[in-house]
């Protein structure tokens, strides 16, 4: 009888061979070292940009003030159902105080968020234009809605605005997407030019994923949107709590009517188990704690600035504005050749490969948190 995942197997074989298979690593984790056959290494590959999930005494302070229903570890339904716990309308509530909005939504992941808002907000006669760069949960979003999608070349605003012009008649609703901090260049969307581009015209609307910049940007950690002072210009304003807010979630910020619109169409939220009180209590706990990090954002800044400037010193053509900063490589294997000689140096970073990238554009991401001190920058530049 043949084998019936033979074909699965043949393509596996075909990734080993051109160095793209992957495998879930085994790691322990000792603060913002990671320990992997005995060798320990510093991360440089963790979303914890503000050092929040190894702080001790803001977890032991969480733990010392929570309320018996915030403690529960499942919210057992979907929040339509019997899911929709107090502290849900609470993160809300300061979510949209933050921002100074009307209102805000809460999903179980960003990945929920990115592929159920613009499935629900969309129909065929709605046009998405979305920068060629955006995350493989947005692609995924696009895929499932009926919307047409034309993908405008990297941050390339003149092209964008053809694209505006040219089909600004032919269709009800346009939504421009982007992110704010890109996820592998790290170089950051001029948000003000899309708020700018999208005023010229009366049915367009414009989505701003802000995942990586939630946290670690901005006066108050709000992100570019509140760097760039374009908050309130902005339909959906999306984030996640799973990177420097070191807990799990997404969220939207947006008019009430699109608000109870996604609470009525977006299948995501509307068909899947609410995220456990306990984590949304983590959630409220730090976000109210945002504003005053200023000193944990400050010192991300400097290490990410350093090291950007050694790269560029080596050589390197860099793109990166923040602390995600990759340093390009190109072949696969050669890739995986230099995050093992990393990672055999004591610092464990990983390669990205296609298809996450462009072939030919494989690369070491050092993904830096607050947690890294100036001289682990420094000796990290001299293994470089």
């Amino acid at each position: 009888m043949n084998d019936i995942c033979q074909s699965y197997k043949d393509e596996l074989q075909r990734l080993e061979a051109s160095g793209n298979l992957r495998k879930l690593p085994s790691v322990v984790h000792d603060g913002k070292w990671v320990i992997d056959g005995g060798r320990k290494m510093l991360n440089l590959s963790s979303n914890d940009y503000l050092g929040l999930s190894t702080d001790k005494a803001l977890r032991q302070e969480f733990i010392s003030n929570r309320m018996t229903e915030e403690c529960l570890f499942s919210s057992s339904s979907s929040r339509l159902l019997t899911g929709n716990y107090t502290i849900y309308d609470r993160l809300e509530t300061l979510l949209a105080d933050l921002f100074g909005a009307e209102s805000a939504l809460v999903f179980c992941s960003g990945y929920h968020m990115n592929t159920g808002i613009l499935p629900a907000v969309t129909d065929s006669t709605t046009l998405i234009l979305a920068d060629k760069l955006v995350h493989a949960s947005i692609i995924d979003g696009i895929r499932l809605s009926q919307a047409q999608c034309v993908r405008y070349r990297h941050q390339d605003y003149k092209q964008l605005e053809m694209l505006l012009q040219k089909h600004k008649d032919n269709f009800s609703r346009i939504i421009i997407v982007t992110e704010s901090i890109f996820s592998m260049d790290g170089d950051i969307a001029p948000l003000y030019k899309l708020v700018d581009l999208k005023k010229m015209y009366p049915n367009v609307m414009l989505y701003v994923d802000e995942a990586h910049a939630i946290g670690v940007r901005g006066d108050n950690g709000l992100g570019i949107a509140e760097e760039q002072g374009c908050i309130h210009d902005i339909d959906f304003l999306c984030g996640t709590f799973g990177k420097a807010l070191s807990s799990v979630g997404a969220y939207v910020i947006c008019r009430k009517a699109i608000r109870e619109f996604l609470v009525n169409r977006m299948r995501t939220l509307i068909f899947t188990t609410a995220l456990p009180p306990v984590n949304v209590a983590w959630t409220y706990f730090i976000v109210e704690h945002l504003s005053q990090m200023k000193e944990r954002r400050n010192a991300l800044n400097l290490v990410s600035s350093r090291l950007r400037d050694a790269l560029r010193v080596k050589g390197c053509d860099v793109a990166s504005e923040s602390h995600i900063v990759p340093m390009i490589v190109g072949k696969s294997s050669d890739t995986i050749l230099k995050a093992e000689e990393m990672q055999r140096k004591g610092f464990y970073v990983l390669p990205v490969r296609p298809p996450t990238v462009p072939e030919g554009t494989s690369r070491l991401r050092f993904s830096l948190t607050a947690a890294v001190s100036e001289e682990e920058v420094g000796r990290l530049i001299e293994v470089l």
